[in-house]
């Protein structure tokens, strides 16, 4: 077995209110950048023992499905590194 870095990226799906993005998006307005759209997200880095890289990112989705993303409102992406 060898030892993953499997991160978790957790957002909320387009069309949900993403009151935290819109208040940094406002600040950073006022600051003078120019943006068109501002989304915030959770990063989670999941040290994990697995057979292979396959084996580590379905264990993290799992995560994702049951505690880490709320499937009705976030979208989540997994990425696996060798540690």
């Amino acid at each position: 077995m060898a030892t993953y870095t499997a991160t978790v990226t957790v957002r909320l799906k387009r069309g949900v209110l993403d009151p935290e993005a819109e208040t940094t998006q406002q600040a950073l307005e006022r600051l003078g950048f120019e943006l068109s759209d501002l989304r915030s997200a959770d990063r989670f880095e999941l040290d994990l023992d697995a057979a292979d890289a396959d084996e580590a990112a379905d264990r993290a989705g799992e995560m994702a499905e049951r505690l880490l993303a709320n499937p009705t409102i976030h979208d989540y992406d997994v990425a696996v590194a060798e540690r």
